[in-house]
């Protein structure tokens, strides 16, 4: 097996009192789909955050190709290849597919004039090698489906440098057509061989159709963890409902 692009060891985070992540490993390889999975307040969007560069972690390491790495911005995760997709993008629906790929990174002449015919087809092109052929990517992000949309912030993190590709939800707010769009870009962009994803998701069924390795969280640990050859579909359901059976544990402790 080939060595992992990401591996995280013993993350710990603490808002305060609360333990949002206590001990979490995870390893990201290059050419997979690796889903994390688990219930409201089981600790993936503070893990996300962490390896996006919003939060510091309280103690733990995160090692990028073997060398351990300190993220206290998000500049600090993009310089080390971690590009995020959140589930709200970062997108200006009333300009062009163009402005919105090249946003705060437009390529400019000398004279600082926009090289907008270059920006035209960098866009056309990097949107074709996932899948989505633009005849005018001057045309505006609101006239695009959301499983564009989602496609485009793909492409948009890929072409910056992207080894990491975490998708924070990519399907949630999507009808099944552009559920299945966004699922065929992860499947192209996994078929590249040379990026990870980490696949955030509720949908037990989107998982199976595309990761290839699983970390389920609960109440910020890992309950489980593996490739997809080990873990059967009553495994996933189990350890799915296994989140919501420990918070319920919890709250009952609670009250003694």
């Amino acid at each position: 097996m080939t060595e992992p692009y990401m591996r995280v060891e013993k993350l710990v985070k603490k808002f305060g009192p609360f333990m949002a992540l206590n001990g979490v490993d995870l390893e990201v390889y290059p050419g997979e789909v690796h889903a994390l999975l688990g219930d409201n307040g089981a600790g993936k969007s503070t893990l996300i955050k962490i390896l996006s560069g919003v939060h510091e972690p309280t103690s733990g390491s995160i090692y990028i190709e073997g060398r351990a790495k300190k993220f206290r911005s998000p500049r600090d995760a993009t310089a080390a290849g971690i590009g995020t997709v959140y589930q709200d993008l970062a997108i200006n629906q009333l300009m062009s597919v163009t402005r919105n790929f090249f946003m705060g990174r437009e390529l400019t002449s000398a004279f600082g004039k926009l090289r907008m015919d270059e920006m035209n087809q960098i866009a056309h092109d990097e949107m074709l090698k996932i899948g989505i052929d633009f005849s005018d990517p001057t045309q505006a992000v609101g006239t695009m489906s959301g499983g564009q949309r989602q496609t485009l912030a793909i492409a948009r993190a890929i072409y910056f440098g992207a080894k990491v590709l975490i998708l924070d939800e990519p399907t949630s707010a999507l009808g099944q057509k552009q559920q299945m769009e966004v699922l065929k870009t992860i499947k192209r962009v996994r078929a590249r061989g040379d990026i990870a994803i980490i696949f955030i998701t509720h949908n037990e069924i989107h998982s199976k159709l595309v990761a290839d390795r699983y970390t389920f969280l609960a109440l910020g640990q890992v309950i489980g963890s593996g490739p997809k050859a080990e873990i059967e579909a009553q495994d996933i359901r189990r350890l799915m409902a296994g989140g919501a059976e420990m918070k319920d544990l919890e709250h009952e402790l609670s009250q003694i």
